[in-house]
């Protein structure tokens, strides 16, 4: 019996890859082999699909989305991959199927598996998930000294591996506000730069500021003079009509209200480092610090409760499981959804570069912790925890006083608050009728 024809349309390109220590074929090759867990070996960000006859493999990195829609063609099923949902449908109406494409029907890869298809026909397949990193949980002592230096240990090993893999005198740039993460960013860049011998004077600290205001300016002022280090401190100055949530709809192609605020900003930020920089290229930020050591307000979300957080693997990287009634196939969950707030205003805006705490080597430190054993069903303790790990390991990696601000949320630090809630006065579900209004034609 003849096998039906099957095709496989990628649009990530080879080029879009940023993997640091093998050939893209060669990090393709590890999704072909039965142990998942090979992925691991693919150190960088990647989104990787390979072929074995009508078993399809797809594989990415936390920091970054990865889609894909099947379609049905006479001869057998046509598999499309993109980073981006208008990609996909771009994609189908250039082959005469856009009439089969609603966005809901797009599927994200989940982070930290390979997803599996069997390309056989109709009906569509039920896509196979083998999860290729799963850090212990729990295992390391309590000692907040040794958690701290070896979370930062792995937070200065990245930063140096990634430096290594870029030119020596290309300007570097993190995105600051003086925060925990992406004060930690900047002071491993900072000293990363000096121990390898390379110049810091091509770092710089931009820290956003809306007409003027918001909080995270004298915020980063403040931690980088305590470090002798207001050298590298650059205010990005644009005003709040600058500031479009439903532009940032369509840049993340999510309705998330949180993290379309981000987004808004990040754009502001961004387009302002672009217009006073045309051909800047690297930054670096501190997204996934957050969800590494659970600081979120459990306030915020009436699903969660202390318990549900400390004793859920990777909670905040993954969300409930792709195996959770709770689990959107159309998004995925937690930060493996919410990573295209930073990437896709970065790629939008010709950037690339590092957010540290999504590599699997801050993670596994941060998913050894103990988070039961310390906080003790302590909300307290538990907001507090990152700062004192942060905060140790700074000093014993660096022999640094590292300065600790309350926690605030970037799109709270950038704006006063009569800014903040002018911009984004929009009612949450406009988003979403937004979004699909864009591919409603």
């Amino acid at each position: 019996m003849e096998r039906p024809v099957h095709r496989v349309v990628n649009l990530i390109d080879d080029d879009a890859q940023d993997i640091l220590n093998m050939s893209v074929d060669e990090a393709r090759a590890t999704l072909l082999v039965d142990r998942p867990e090979r992925v691991q070996n693919v150190h960088g960000s990647f989104a990787l699909v390979a072929r074995d006859r009508e078993m399809v493999f797809m594989a990415r990195s936390l920091d970054r989305p990865m889609r894909y829609f099947l379609a049905k063609e006479a001869d057998g099923p046509m598999l499309v991959v993109a980073e981006r949902i208008r990609d996909i449908r771009d994609t189908l109406d250039q082959h005469g199927y856009v009439g089969q494409f609603h966005p809901t029907y797009t599927r994200m890869v989940p982070a930290h598996h390979v997803t599996a298809l069997h390309l056989v026909g109709c009906p569509d397949p039920q896509p196979a998930q083998r999860r290729f990193f799963a850090p212990a949980r729990g295992t390391s002592s309590a000692d907040l000294d040794e958690i701290g230096r070896k979370y930062v240990e792995a937070l200065h090993d990245e930063v140096v591996s990634w430096l290594e893999h870029q030119p020596e005198t290309e300007p570097l740039g993190v995105l600051f506000s003086g925060g925990i993460d992406s004060g930690a960013v900047l002071v491993s860049v900072y000293h990363a730069l000096l121990e390898t011998g390379r110049s810091p004077s091509r770092l710089k600290a931009f820290t956003l500021a809306i007409d003027g205001g918001g909080r995270d300016c004298a915020q980063a002022h403040a931690f980088l003079q305590r470090l002798h280090l207001d050298m590298l401190f650059e205010v990005v100055d644009v005003g709040s009509a600058d500031l479009d949530p439903l532009e940032a709809v369509e840049v993340t192609e999510d309705y998330k209200p949180l993290d379309v605020e981000c987004a808004t900003v990040g754009l502001a930020l961004l387009r302002g480092i672009r217009r006073r920089y045309p051909d800047w290229r690297l930054l670096l930020d501190g997204d996934g610090g957050d969800e590494n050591l659970k600081d979120y307000p459990l306030e915020d979300n009436k699903e969660l409760t202390i318990r549900s957080v400390v004793s859920n693997s990777m909670l905040y990287q993954e969300g409930w499981g792709v195996n959770a009634i709770k689990h959107s196939l159309t998004y995925s969950g937690g930060f493996s959804r919410a990573c295209v707030r930073t990437y896709a205003p970065a790629r939008q805006l010709g950037f690339s570069g590092l957010s540290p705490f999504t590599r699997p080597a801050l993670i596994r430190v941060a998913e050894a912790i103990p988070f039961g054993a310390l906080t003790a069903g302590s909300t307290d303790k538990l907001y507090a925890l990152k700062g004192e790990v942060i905060h140790r390991g700074m000093r014993a990696r660096y022999g640094i006083e590292f300065p600790v601000f309350d926690k605030r949320r970037f799109q709270h630090g950038a704006a006063d608050d009569v800014v903040f809630n002018q911009c984004f006065s929009v009612p949450p579900e406009r988003y979403r009728e937004h979004l699909l209004g864009l591919f409603a034609s």
